[in-house]
């Protein structure tokens, strides 16, 4: 454990970035299950709506705080 004020911060700055980085690459993960389950099932309206939420999903990942990076193959 660290002894400097601005190290303490720091470990716990980090810890609640990486909480979130790991909900929102979850959530992308999830998108993309749900468009290939779609897509596995025959169903295209669904799959097309699936999509749409998936890519606004993705979109949201990969600018801003990218927690995506834009060039990665999801965007």
């Amino acid at each position: 454990m660290a002894n400097i004020k601005s190290a303490k911060k720091r470990i716990l700055v980090n810890r609640t970035k990486a909480a979130r980085n790991k909900a929102i690459k979850s959530g992308v993960k999830t998108a993309v299950k749900k468009v290939n389950a779609a897509i596995a099932a025959n169903d295209k309206a669904a799959a097309q709506q699936e999509l749409i939420a998936a890519t606004s999903t993705i979109g949201k990942a990969a600018y801003g705080k990218s927690k995506v990076h834009m060039t990665s193959g999801l965007v």
